[in-house]
């Protein structure tokens, strides 16, 4: 099968440039976002596209939610659906059985 779609860079196979992944962990920061690493640097290209036409989150509402996931780590919430092998769970891989006769 061929490809429609030409190469936009002399090399469509290398990775993405340091600078690109700098830029892309900015605009994702600012934009209160999430994304996957690129594999290559077509793909970098159309997510900094992509991430510089969504539009930033203020500098207020970024603050708000650092704040908020650093005071969810530090007291410890969203730990009770964390699994605590030393009370639940007695052995190691297929002879792990639940403690307590819980099968």
């Amino acid at each position: 099968m061929t490809d429609h779609h030409p190469p936009t860079s002399p090399n469509p196979g290398s990775a993405p440039t340091a600078r690109q992944q700098r830029y892309l962990r900015s605009l994702a920061i600012q934009r209160g976002v999430s994304f996957t690493v690129p594999r290559t640097r077509a793909e970098a290209s159309r997510l900094i596209d992509e991430l510089r036409r969504r539009p930033a989150d203020s500098t207020a509402d970024r603050r708000r939610e650092v704040r908020a996931v650093q005071d969810a780590m530090a007291t410890g919430r969203g730990d009770a659906a964390r699994v605590r092998e030393e009370l639940e769970v007695t052995g190691y891989g297929a002879g792990a059985a639940w403690k307590g006769g819980r099968s």
